[in-house]
């Protein structure tokens, strides 16, 4: 076993870090406030090569491994969950499909434009009653022989990256046919923005990732022309389940980066916060919290970096990918909690890094799959 970072994984590391401390921390706070998703900050992680890092120079790439593009992740969860929300969810949600189930056309059509960020992609899955259960999809879809096009109707929910002015569109999972036995067809679909009936609604009034663009989605006899078929009819369950084990990685690093930062804040406040003549860090009760903190960060870093290995060597990684996303998930929830803690009343005020984290590392349990349905995945995955 080899631990060490490669030294292109620890450059970038290290390029990622400053962009976000230099560039993120000082207008984190200010976007949170205002509920603005930052067009100059996804502009800039666009040219810093952050968007389709682990897509083949071909189509626009950095040709990656999966760890470098985690690592890129973590370092920006660990300054602002909104930036890493963006850049997480449009690399493996919103590029992801197109790039594991387009066509050559289709990837060269939306690819290299979402490589550098100067658009976003949405992942059409969740609705108002299809949470956990994404096959209670409602949207639903036919194929109009007279026209040669896909027809839409329906909505969608909770959809990042859906609604900036610089979101391109959407891959969307729709029911395309009910057999007798009542078991749905699903078929995912392109849809592009622009298209007549098809509405990006940005979502406000939100608890976490403020600064995120978070979208629902509605097809009103939307037509898509035969070509936007991603994969084949009646796979498009498939590709949406399959993605989530890509972006499982990608959510487990926003946890491990969020864990990190508030460790730090933590760490940070506890050695200049001083009572009864000394630094809170030296009463032992502290200390402990600590120390638990740091063991907790580092064993979820190794679960993550080893699940990322196991896809980087072509191995099955699906198992460890819902372990590593339910772990550093909770640990972020853990950390965060305790980094409050030590902060005392200062950790609830706005002035304070810390506020902002413990409402981001909420949604980490909860979106791409809930905690819940982590722990049902991997119970299948041990055989129960």
């Amino acid at each position: 076993m080899n631990f060490e970072l490669s030294d292109e994984q620890q450059m970038i590391r290290e390029t990622v870090r400053e962009f976000a401390e230099r560039e993120i921390r000082p207008v984190a706070r200010e976007l949170d406030e205002a509920a603005t998703f930052s067009y100059p900050l996804t502009r800039r992680m666009g040219e810093l090569g952050l968007f389709g890092m682990n897509i083949p120079e071909k189509y626009g790439g950095q040709d990656l491994d999966t760890l470098s593009y985690i690592i890129a992740v973590e370092e920006i969860a660990r300054i602002d969950g909104s930036q890493a929300a963006t850049l997480a969810a449009h690399n493996s949600l919103g590029i992801g499909p197109l790039y594991y189930y387009g066509n050559e056309e289709q990837k060269m059509q939306y690819l290299p434009m979402l490589c550098t960020g100067e658009a976003l992609w949405g992942f059409g899955l969740t609705e108002p009653d299809a949470g956990s259960d994404s096959r209670g999809t409602k949207t639903r879809s036919y194929f109009d022989e007279k026209t040669k096009e896909w027809v839409i109707n329906g909505s969608k929910i909770f959809i990042t990256n859906g609604a900036s002015n610089i979101s391109a569109g959407s891959c969307v999972q729709t029911v395309s046919n009910v057999l007798p036995n009542g078991k749905k067809e699903f078929t995912t679909l392109i849809v592009e923005r622009g298209t007549p009936g098809f509405r990006q609604v940005p979502m406000h009034g939100k608890m976490m990732w403020r600064a995120s663009d978070t979208a629902e989605l509605y097809f009103d006899d939307v037509r898509v022309p035969s070509e936007n078929l991603l994969g084949e009819v009646g796979k498009g369950s498939h590709i949406m389940l399959s993605t989530l084990d890509n972006g499982r990685l990608s959510i487990a690093a926003m946890g491990l980066g969020c864990a990190q930062g508030a460790y730090e804040l933590a760490l940070r406040y506890s050695k200049e916060r001083k009572q009864f003549g000394q630094p809170i860090s030296k009463f032992q009760v502290n200390a402990f919290k600590l120390a638990d903190m740091a063991m907790k960060v580092e064993l979820a870093r190794n679960l993550l970096y080893k699940a990322c290995w196991l896809k980087d060597q072509g191995k099955p990684f699906a198992c460890e990918s819902a372990m590593s996303k339910l772990y550093c998930s909770e640990i972020a929830h853990e950390v965060t909690d305790e980094a409050v803690q030590l902060h005392g009343g200062y950790g609830l005020m706005k002035d304070y890094e810390i506020e902002r984290f413990y409402r981001d590392q909420r949604l980490l349990q909860i979106g791409e799959g809930t905690s819940e349905i982590q722990r049902l995945v991997i119970s299948r995955y041990i055989g129960v």
